[in-house]
């Protein structure tokens, strides 16, 4: 069963789901199970990562930038709060994630909130403008 794991990923885990279903613990690939299950909350919290960041530059691409606003910063916006909202209903710990996180996120989305507009960093705070409440707020800024 190990070499399936490193020869077809997808037909490993129809594999193991079978096993497991029928009971058969003894043909279990253990070792990549655990692996597997650890991985999944490292995916989940990169992914909740990758969506704030995303949220947070259009954020303050939406502040600082105010006539070039676009439907399609818009759209981001509404698209990754979704994504983030989500994340937490299916996973309730990631909102623990999200606080411990929120400050070096907003670093990297401030980096590159400067890139994308071609703005001097300067012009977005050292610190978070966005309240967590405002951040996850669907009524928040767009107006």
């Amino acid at each position: 069963m190990r070499n399936l794991y490193y020869q077809d990923r997808c037909l490993w885990a129809k594999t193991m789901a079978m096993f497991l279903q029928e009971r058969q613990l003894d043909q279990l690939d253990c070792e990549n199970l655990i692996k597997e299950i650890e991985n999944m909350s490292g995916r989940e919290k990169s992914s909740l990562e990758s969506n704030l960041e995303i949220l947070l530059i259009h954020l303050l691409k939406w502040k600082y930038q105010p006539n070039k606003r676009t439907n399609s910063w818009y759209r981001s916006i509404v698209e990754h709060r979704k994504r983030i909202h989500k994340a937490f209903r299916t996973s309730p710990s990631l909102k623990r994630h999200f606080e411990e996180v929120l400050t070096d996120v907003y670093q990297d989305s401030r980096k590159m909130a400067s890139v994308e507009t071609m703005l001097d960093i300067q012009i977005f705070p050292l610190d978070n403008p966005f309240s967590r409440e405002q951040i996850l707020n669907p009524d928040f800024p767009p107006q």
